[in-house]
């Protein structure tokens, strides 16, 4: 089979789970498997210490025998993409470097499983999206995509424009229970309208949905200043940094999110508060905001938690315990497994079990 890239219309989708699952179905069905992400995008600091776990669980789960460099031959750090802005990345030299580290994967294999990092356009300022990498290496995609509502849609669609015809279908991953029934009787039809085959929808399920407030506030030592849904579910952490209103588009776009950001920031606190899409507010500093916005966030039942770190080191901590906790181990993987046979077209991404 033709190397398999998972891709995604956004971070944190679970490419991860898919990635490594498909790989385990693979490996029992008898091919000899490999694995590879070309660029970490999962990182300890902006100079691009790498957090990245998900290379090192695939040695672990698939029996690879490579070192980090090899799996993963780019840091795509925010230090690394402003060379390359500067023009001290070379991207011919970087699209060598990804195609000989696998060919040394691939040596031996008869299906290599090539994981993406951030998003299909994750790596453009040298040449390296998702869709280069495919092209580089003669690779299928997959593409992994969520969806809510139906605007999520044209995320898909420009998604798959990007890939070109090198997309062996869409599978929807963490799909509620509110929209399932949405997803297979009016996305999936509409998207063979447009020639796009949809390959599976797999359900929302609770171990592999990220991180409760409660256990989040546990891990970071907070003190929590207002109290409300402690089992509402973490995938993901947004930086409060920049204005009001463009704080708002962005946390409004988002999925799932703790909203850092330091605790003299009444605008960005309250910005939080008013969007649905927000489960936490993590004040950082040891700033106690004014009672209008504790206020607030108590008529809304938003919690809010404060620290006394700085927002760079909480951010640093909140992702480990997301990245580290139940969404990166075997279990996750195994269960990421049974999901993907019972919702999936498991076949038609990695071909049928011989014999």
């Amino acid at each position: 089979m033709n190397p398999l890239l998972v891709t995604s219309t956004a971070e944190s989708t679970g490419k991860t789970a898919v990635t490594l699952a498909l790989a385990r179905i693979a490996a029992d069905r008898g091919r000899e498997v490999g694995y590879m992400k070309p660029k970490g995008t999962r990182l300890r600091s902006v100079v691009g210490k790498t957090l990245d776990e998900d290379p090192m669980l695939a040695r672990e789960l698939l029996g690879v025998d490579a070192e980090m460099h090899e799996l993963e031959p780019v840091v795509y750090s925010p230090t690394f993409v402003e060379g390359a802005i500067r023009g001290r990345e070379d991207p011919a030299e970087l699209r060598e470097r990804v195609a000989d580290a696998y060919d040394g994967l691939a040596a031996g294999t008869d299906a290599m499983f090539v994981e993406g990092g951030g998003d299909v356009r994750t790596g453009g300022v040298v040449d390296l999206t998702d869709p280069d990498v495919a092209a580089l290496l003669d690779a299928d995609v997959l593409l992994v995509a969520e969806y809510e509502d139906p605007g999520d849609v044209d995320e898909v669609l420009a998604a798959v424009e990007d890939v070109g015809d090198r997309l062996a279908g869409v599978l929807f991953n963490r799909v509620g229970d509110a929209v399932y029934d949405d997803v297979e009787k009016d996305v999936a039809p509409f998207l063979d309208t447009r020639g796009v085959d949809t390959v599976g929808a797999v359900p929302r399920d609770p171990d592999l949905a990220g991180v409760t407030v409660a256990a989040l506030a546990d891990e970071l030592g907070a003190e929590v200043l207002v109290e409300g849904d402690d089992d509402a579910l973490v995938q993901r952490f947004m930086v409060g940094a920049m204005g009001g209103e463009e704080a708002l588009r962005h946390f409004r776009r988002a999925r799932d999110v703790a909203v850092i950001t330091g605790g003299d920031r009444s605008d960005i606190a309250t910005t939080a508060i008013e969007a649905a899409s927000v489960r936490c507010l993590v004040l950082t500093g040891g700033h106690r905001p004014s009672g209008s916005v504790l206020g607030k966030a108590k008529d809304a039942g938003l919690p809010v938690l404060s620290v006394p770190g700085d927002t760079l080191t909480t951010v640093e901590r909140a992702e480990d315990v997301v990245s580290s906790g139940r969404t990166r181990d075997a279990r996750t993987i195994e269960t990421m497994r049974d999901l993907l046979e019972t919702h999936a077209d498991v076949d038609a991404l990695i071909g049928p079990a011989d014999g």
